[in-house]
């Protein structure tokens, strides 16, 4: 079976949904699939083309992920010639994979790992006119005759049937994470005066930053012996100076420390030397970085938006507002060890791959058929 990958990033570019492909279309190769990955370069020092663990990757020269979705067609058309399947994911790389399949009489699969509908209306930092576009691209994707959508979680897979998509053509498949790579284990921090509260992600207008920067500032006149860590990429630099002009704003940058380009191995041992980890998103189609907090121990702090009510476990406390005031009183309940419980769930990222494969070895069969 050829399969054809058209990913709007790929490796090296490092991300819960990336870790989820590579492994994905190298355990494909390892079983005898043939794999040729289409994605953008976005380093300019990658090669246009290559091979690792026998996957054939090829970047199209499109730095830019809007450029990418207008001419990534023609690359995506000419490489999908003998696939089998085509498999794509939201948003961007989904334009050229169905063009592809259209005119190559392929079909076409589609990850969904969030579907926004109404709520771009409610995200920060982005003007009308954008967000209204965000929107209606996101309508015109759900609209698009994809073989399958792929939903990440059941919450996500709810919302797509919800957006009008058929259920017939909705299949769930949980993302997952590999524990073997979860070295660091989380330990009670009751000799250590400084309570620590840790975000990781990336620069995402929904990820909550503009929530819980002010709300750890009015904690801080409360409880002064507080310390947030943010753990967030340089890029978009843009975004990247907002953030910390925020900080400086409330004159915060003797309690907020960034971090930036940790390694995996090290982002694991701030995370295990945490109080809590808090995700103030404004929604999750799943949600990696509480699948890995949730590996490693350490308790969590989050909306109850999207899937994060479905996917967080083990110890944590749930903000229902989404404003700055909710957030605070969250994190004043983790400094009191006012904890809520629930049994730990494991998301293991085998699961997840023996479950594509199964789906695309049915798709096969019924086309031969």
């Amino acid at each position: 079976m050829k399969i054809l990958f058209v990913l709007e990033n790929y490796y090296p570019n490092i991300g819960g949904v990336e870790t989820l492909f590579k492994s994905l279309c190298e355990s494909l190769a390892q079983s005898g699939y043939q794999i040729i990955v289409y994605t953008n370069k976005f380093d300019s020092n990658l090669e246009p083309e290559e091979h690792i663990n026998n996957v054939k990757i090829i970047r199209a020269p499109f730095k830019n992920r809007y450029l990418f979705t207008l001419l990534g067609c023609i690359g995506a058309i000419k490489h999908a010639k003998g696939a089998d399947i085509i498999h794509s994911t939201s948003y961007n790389a989904a334009i050229p994979a169905f063009i592809a399949g259209l005119v190559r009489r392929k079909k076409v699969i589609i990850t969904f790992h969030e579907v926004w509908g109404k709520l771009w209306f409610k995200l920060p930092f982005m003007n009308k006119l954008t967000l209204s576009l965000h929107y209606l691209f996101e309508q015109m994707l759900l609209k698009l005759p994809f073989h399958k959508f792929i939903g990440v979680s059941k919450t996500t897979s709810s919302r797509l049937i919800e957006s009008g998509v058929s259920s017939k053509r909705v299949h769930t498949i949980l993302n997952g994470i590999d524990y073997s790579q979860i070295t660091k284990r989380w330990e009670e921090h009751a000799g250590d005066s400084q309570f620590k509260f840790t975000f990781f992600g990336r620069l995402g207008i929904s990820k909550g930053l503009d929530l819980l920067i002010p709300a750890f500032e009015i904690l801080r006149k409360e409880h002064p012996n507080t310390k947030l860590n943010i753990v967030i990429p340089t890029s978009p630099k843009s975004f990247y100076d907002r953030i910390l002009k925020i900080i400086s704003s409330m004159n915060l940058m003797d309690h907020v420390e960034i971090h930036s380009n940790l390694p995996f191995e090290d982002l694991q041992e701030l995370i295990a030397h945490s109080n809590a980890v808090v995700i103030p998103s404004y929604s999750e189609g799943f949600c990696f970085a509480a699948v890995e907090t949730m590996a490693i121990g350490t308790p969590i702090i989050s909306t109850d938006k999207g899937a994060l009510q479905e996917v967080v476990t083990g110890q944590h406390i749930f903000v229902e507002e989404l404003n700055p005031s909710a957030i605070k009183d969250a994190l004043k309940r983790a400094v009191n060890d006012d904890w809520d419980f629930k049994a730990t769930v494991k998301y293991p990222l085998s699961k997840s791959i023996a479950a594509y494969i199964n789906l695309y070895e049915s798709i096969i069969n019924t086309t031969i058929r």
